[in-house]
């Protein structure tokens, strides 16, 4: 095996990630559950010593930043010095409210202004193409540029049972006729996110 770099563990990180969801999703047990955390956190311990080595960053930093972080994005539920607060927020939607106030503030300190935004800005490209379509649309109704349920224009089974029988019916079909569904999921999501993008900054 050659020399371990950050590029050459991204699939493995994307594994190991992909492993744990699969022991959720099965129901394997807390064992197996156990096991597959380990390896996921062992590639977190891989990238920060590979950093570590170019004299960027640890693994305390990594957890530092993580705190830190916890602490700015949850007011509602730490106050600076990190303590927590005396009463929380009475509803969840609350407190999805002020975790995405906090994140847009982040987010224009760290903006170009010269350059045009979007408003579904944030979410991984890497994701596979239906939990980034998922993952954009969530987005996009929390940021109040779609309404609950926008763009439904299929008549979506009851259960997930039923669902994943349709989806599995449109991969396949796709299939038979040499179209790539990935691709062409991938390029709804990119034309989706491309029509919320933000006016230039005057």
């Amino acid at each position: 095996m050659g020399a371990l770099t950050h590029e050459s563990l991204v699939e493995y990180l994307l594994e190991e990630a992909h492993e744990v969801a699969e022991t959720i999703e099965a129901g394997g047990g807390d064992p197996e559950l156990q096991a597959e955390l380990g390896d996921v956190l062992l590639q977190v311990v891989l990238h920060a010593r590979l950093a570590q080595e170019r004299n960027a960053f640890d693994l305390d930093d990594v957890a530092r930043g993580l705190t830190a972080k916890m602490i700015r994005r949850n007011p509602h539920v730490f106050r600076p010095d990190g303590t927590l607060q005396d009463s929380f927020p009475a509803t969840v939607q609350e407190i999805v409210r002020k975790w995405d106030a906090v994140k847009r503030s982040e987010k224009l300190l760290h903006t170009d202004k010269s350059h045009p935004g979007n408003a579904l800005d944030g979410v991984p490209a890497a994701l596979p193409a239906l939990a980034r379509a998922q993952k954009l649309l969530d987005r996009a109704e929390r940021s109040g540029l779609a309404p609950a349920g926008a763009g439904s224009a299929v008549d979506v089974p009851g259960t997930e049972e039923e669902l994943g029988e349709l989806l599995f019916g449109i991969a396949a079909a796709a299939r038979a006729k040499g179209l790539d569904a990935e691709r062409a999921l991938r390029g709804a999501a990119r034309r989706f996110q491309d029509s919320h993008a933000l006016p230039p900054s005057p």
